[in-house]
């Protein structure tokens, strides 16, 4: 099979340069300096259709593969210059032109940049988005795949040479405030024109000539001619079958865009597990707001203290029902005015199955196997509103709020080899959380930028919590007792009871400002100087109660003696205050090639916590945090940035309070009042370059951290029992991460290769049972991959990927207490595709997953998917469908996990075999 793959790409890869003659040459300007990026194109004279382009490299050099004897009007252009119109007639020879332009302020070249795929201005990459379809696309995600340094990675975030687009517009408009999963899903492939990549993106105009925005990356996606005023977009209708229920889908994406105002709706209601926002994706949905000025050192994460949702895709579920209703508008009433918001609502309903085989490191923690069947639903509503006003150049203000309020709840049936077979857990929040940012940027002088940001955050989470274990009351002190028995003891819980009914609730409040001004000052047109002063303010409040409820529903606290934890609570009544003053400066110096930007900011940190009322701790520190950063720009489109930073990381409040908290049946959670911050130490090295003229892009990155005083969690087991108790505190050791990625793509005519590989050292320590661990990981990936990109013929994209884990373990102090695990992963697939007829639409994709664990299979995962559209022409309104999920019908996988306190095995159980019927109107 693999030699047969092999032949049809070297056909695909030899077919098109049979028969075929090289044209070369060299593009100058008047005065002799080579032409970097202009562009070359071939038309041939008899089929009026353009045969090859390219462009030429920083030596001015291009290069195009003709037909031989044929005769073909060959334009070479640039910005700023009159363009040359050549006629070259091939013969059987190689032929050599070289090409002198002279200045124009005429930029006339427009038009014929509309007939290149791709070509590149200044820092913005524009792609012609039907020179990149076949008539398969119906998405945006299904151009974007196949554009030259565009990448779709696994969580359907758009890449860009390495970096993650930030931000998607629709002709200058965000799209759902730039969310680019949403944009990918759902914007109508056909009505896609131009796709801008625009690299060194910046926000504020005022602020580019002073900042460093190479890791910045936007899309701009352009309308065709005719989409304007009109709505466009389609709606699917379908219905279905599986093994266990009926199938529906209705899914309208409709889309109105005028130069002064936009809408955009979204809507969804299926149950086939085609998520377009999870959960996930959802509380991530930050609004859009990026800080103007790098990093000030500082990091205090407001972490969630919600209920443990698990994330729900066609691969970890057995049952997904999603709803989504989604409005996006933008409304210009002035030049100087730009209005927007969305509001989006989403429901998320979805069953999972899990049985997991822990094989535990101590020998006298019993091994266990557990079935879990979980049940989970999410509400989430978002509302945001943004105002820009531009008074003029020099002005400029920003200000949006954002919204999220949830409901939440989920339900868990447990059995277990150990505690027992009649487990229950359930658990319901109803969190919210609002984000307010003012930014206003003001130009004083030629010389000096003033830019003020401040952002606010509101939050409040209230996860309720309850389990049941069934109990005989009878045998609590025999040597065979229930699985529970022995930790209800140390929990201090009635045992006289049939069930352990344990319930729990919390409230945690979260206020937190974050405000900087800073001021730039340019030195010439090669430096200048950024001043920075600012604050940051954090206030929490965490309250909880643990009790336990009898059988005749009457409320018993429980009296706690759980070894290591000195004093331990039921409840929990926790002021956390951070208080951060800062000042800083960062000089910026352009020489060469070169940009240089050191910089330090210095610190003032104040962090104190008050515990039930009484108990007060306190640090107060001062501290200098040094950066740096150099950018070598080698061509317009090749750089190397290296760059260094310190950043201390503070805890939030749901690590330092000390009370109980039960993470769920079997994990009980101590805090530690007492916590420092962690330091972190940051070097990376990124390299990128993107090559139209040879048609390579290559992206490479080296980072190392490390970890000083990490916070992390301390595990104590009840005797002969699977029930923990943990608490944190800072490791005295440092943990340290190395982390090195490549990837290369290279294009020869119609075919396209890929390479990617990454490679991940890990080594930190685990603290347990008195004993510690020292944790030696590597992982590394190899991920070679081709796909074909033919107009007129069919696809195929062949992927293979395989990875490597290998874990040591290491007891310190004792002898031949060392374990290490190697995994292997393999995991090739294929994807078809084929336009036939000019009205049959074929997909297909096979994808297929192996896990060894030492040389022994562990599991092995097979994944088919098929479906078949027809229209009656490219440009129809109707568009019939039948889709197939799953074929092979895979009911499960296995996912292998090695640790420092326990090894597993977990079985996922995901969706079955789905066929659903679809109908599709396009407006």
């Amino acid at each position: 099979m693999r030699k047969i793959l092999l032949f049809i790409a070297i056909l695909m890869v030899g077919g098109p340069l049979t028969a075929q003659i090289k044209l070369s040459g060299v593009v100058k300007d008047s005065i002799g300096d080579p032409l970097e990026m202009a562009n070359v194109i071939a038309i041939d004279t008899v089929s009026k259709k353009m045969t090859s382009y390219g462009f030429t490299d920083s030596k001015g050099m291009y290069k195009l593969n003709l037909k031989k004897n044929s005769i073909y009007k060959v334009k070479i252009s640039y910005v700023g210059m009159k363009p040359a119109d050549l006629i070259i007639t091939t013969k059987e020879s190689d032929i050599v032109k070289n090409v002198t332009l002279a200045y124009d302020n005429a930029l006339d070249e427009i038009n014929i940049v509309a007939k290149m795929p791709v070509t590149v201005k200044g820092d913005t990459i524009i792609y012609n988005a039907d020179s990149y379809k076949n008539g398969t696309e119906r998405k945006l995600e299904d151009v974007l795949k196949k554009l030259p340094g565009v990448e779709i990675n696994e969580d359907g975030q758009i890449e860009v040479e390495g970096k993650t687009v930030e931000k998607v517009m629709v002709d200058g408009k965000d799209f759902f405030d730039g969310d680019s999963k949403l944009a990918t899903k759902n914007i109508p492939s056909n009505a896609v024109d131009k796709i801008q990549v625009l690299r060194n993106f910046g926000d504020v105009s005022q602020l580019r000539g002073v900042q460093d925005n190479q890791d910045r990356v936007a899309l701009n996606i352009k309308l065709k001619k005719g989409k304007e005023n009109f709505w466009f977009g389609d709606v699917t209708v379908g219905a279905g079958d599986s093994p266990n229920e009926g199938l529906y889908l209705f899914q309208p994406k409709l889309f109105y865009y005028t130069p002064k105002y936009t809408l955009n709706v979204i809507g969804d209601l299926n149950n086939i597990g085609e998520v377009v926002l999870n959960r996930r994706d959802v509380r991530n949905f930050s609004g859009g707001f990026r800080s103007q000025s790098p990093s000030n050192g500082t990091s205090i994460n407001l972490a969630s203290a919600g209920i443990g949702f698990l994330n729900a895709t066609a691969r970890n579920a057995n049952r997904i029902e999603t709803q989504l209703g989604a409005l996006n508008f933008s409304y210009s009433p002035s030049k100087k005015l730009d209005l927007s918001g969305f509001l989006i609502w989403s429901g998320n309903s979805n069953g999972q199955r899990n049985i997991n085989r822990i094989d535990y490191v101590d020998p006298d923690i019993p091994d266990d196997v557990t079935d879990n069947t979980t049940d989970q639903t999410s509400n989430t509503a978002l509302l945001k509103l943004s105002a820009i006003y531009k008074k003029d150049f020099n002005n400029q203000l920003n200000y949006d709020v954002i919204g999220r309020f949830s409901n939440e709840y989920r339900t868990d049936n447990i059995s277990s080899a150990v505690v027992g077979n009649n487990i229950f857990e359930g658990e319901n929040a109803t969190p919210y959380r609002v984000n307010q940012n003012f930014s206003y940027f003001y130009t004083a002088s030629e010389k000096s930028i003033f830019a003020l940001e401040v952002e606010h955050v509101l939050q409040d989470e209230d996860p309720f919590y309850a389990s049941s274990l069934e109990n005989d009351p009878t045998n609590n002190d025999l040597a065979d007792n229930d699985g529970f028995d022995d930790a209800a003891e140390e929990l201090g819980l009635d045992r006289t009871n049939m069930f352990y009914r344990l319930n729990q609730d919390r409230r945690v409040k979260s206020n937190q400002m974050d405000a900087k001004l800073d001021y730039y000052y340019i030195l010439n047109d090669k430096s200048n100087l950024n001043f920075v002063g600012g604050t940051i303010l954090s206030r929490q409040n965490f309250d909880s109660q643990f009790f336990q409820l009898l059988d005749d529903n009457s409320i018993f606290d429980p009296t706690l003696t759980i070894p290591g934890v000195t004093d331990p609570q039921l409840t929990n009544d926790t002021e956390y205050n951070f208080t951060d003053l800062y000042v800083g400066m960062r000089y910026r110096l352009r020489s060469g090639i070169f940009t240089i930007r050191p910089g330090f900011t210095l610190h003032s940190f104040n962090i104190n916590n008050t515990q039930f009322g009484t108990e007060y701790f306190e640090d107060k520190q001062f501290r200098i945090l040094p950066e740096f950063r150099v950018i070598a720009q080698f061509k317009r489109s090749e750089n190397l940035t290296f760059s260094y930073n310190q950043l201390i990381n503070f805890t939030d409040v749901n690590q330092i309070a000390r009370g109980i908290v039960a993470n769920n049946y079997s994990s009980f959670f101590f805090g530690n009042s007492e916590l420092v911050n962690s330091v972190n130490h940051n070097l990376s090295l990124d390299y990128r370059s993107f090559n139209l003229f040879n048609n390579i892009n290559t992206f490479a990155s080296v980072r190392y951290s490390k970890t000083i005083d990490q916070v992390a969690n301390v595990a104590n087991f009840v005797d002969g029992s699977v029930i923990s108790t943990s608490s944190s505190l800072n490791l005295p050791f440092d943990a340290e991460t190395l982390t090195a990625f490549g990837f290369i793509s290279k294009t020869w005519g119609k075919l396209r290769g890929r390479f990617r590989t990454n490679y991940t050292y890990f080594k930190g320590f685990q603290l347990f049972g008195g004993n510690t661990t020292e944790i030696n990981r590597q992982n590394y990936t190899f991920a070679p991959s081709f796909n074909t990109n033919f107009r007129k013929a069919p696809n195929v994209s062949l992927r293979y990927s395989v990875s490597f884990s290998d874990v040591e373990n290491n007891v310190i102090g004792i002898a031949n207490r060392t374990t290490s695990f190697n995994t292997v992963t393999h995991a090739p697939a294929i994807e078809a595709d084929a336009y036939i007829w000019n009205s049959l639409t074929v997909r297909s994709d096979i994808s297929f997953n192996e896990v060894k664990q030492d040389g022994v299979v562990q599991n092995t995962f097979k994944i088919w998917n098929f479906s078949m559209g027809y229209r009656k022409d490219r440009d129809a309104k109707w568009e019939y469908e039948i889709r197939a999920n799953n074929i092979l019908g895979t009911d499960s996988r296995l996912a292998v996990n090695n640790g420092a306190i326990s090894n597993s095995i977990n079985e996922t159980f995901i969706l079955p075999r789905f066929i659903t019927a679809r109908v599709i109107y396009s407006l």
